[in-house]
């Protein structure tokens, strides 16, 4: 059976958010929108996990249905982060293209499930 892409990528990508919770509480000092971009950012990895073992396809499709929602509002977080300047520009395009993968990929499954 070949790699799970969307599992590696969402975990990934939740290592990525970790380590940008830490540099933003550290040096920023920025706790509130950076705790829920935490939450959000490392949620989309454990719903697909949890989706991976799914007692039946619509528990599997909720499972993953929710990762498509914690990954928007991942992507509301960094946009909101950014446009306040608490990250930069360059930080903000390094993070974008690996959300807006994340989110096209959880789509184009919820919608292959879904047939």
């Amino acid at each position: 059976m070949g790699e799970n892409v969307i599992k590696t990528k969402s975990f990934e990508f939740a290592v990525d958010i970790v380590d940008l919770y830490k540099e933003l509480a550290s040096n920023h000092k920025e706790y509130v929108m950076s705790r829920q971009l935490l939450k959000s950012g490392t949620s989309i990895g454990v719903n697909v996990r949890e989706a991976e073992f799914g007692v039946s396809k619509p528990d599997f499709i909720n499972k993953m249905s929710i990762a498509v929602k914690e990954a928007n509002e991942t992507d509301y977080w960094l946009e909101l982060l950014n446009r306040t300047a608490f990250i930069g520009e360059n930080t903000y395009l390094e993070y974008k293209p690996k959300i807006n993968e994340i989110i096209k990929l959880l789509v184009s499954i919820v919608k292959s499930a879904k047939q």
